[in-house]
């Protein structure tokens, strides 16, 4: 069970991270205003609350582990919402970042 929280916990800090930062970007680059680049700081804020919910209590396992979550939730936020299509190294680089993941996270210890 504490695999599928963790999990769980895992996607909703990179909706929170990733899509706090497109907001950021969205405020700024897009010129969409402040309230957007606001709205991207208080969900940016929330991704670090999300990420001490993590049953492990390791700070940096989790942290080096969630790098490899943002890597493949990145490009999936980008397919999404820009209209970006990955190439077959945007995806090999991310396969890699997952199976990082789960070999920090998930291996027997």
């Amino acid at each position: 069970m504490n695999t599928v929280k963790s999990v769980m916990l895992f996607g909703a800090a990179a909706l929170f991270e990733i899509g706090g930062a497109w907001l950021v970007w969205q405020g700024i680059r897009e010129h969409r205003g402040w309230l957007w680049a606001g709205a991207g700081v208080i969900a940016l804020g929330a991704y670090g609350f999300v990420a001490t919910l993590q049953p492990d209590a390791n700070f940096g396992r989790i942290l080096a582990a969630y790098g490899g979550v943002f890597v493949a939730g990145s490009l999936l936020w980008a397919m999404v919402l820009d209209g970006f299509r990955p190439d077959r190294w945007d995806i090999t680089g991310a396969s890699i970042a997952l199976i990082g993941v789960a070999v920090i996270m998930y291996g027997p210890r």
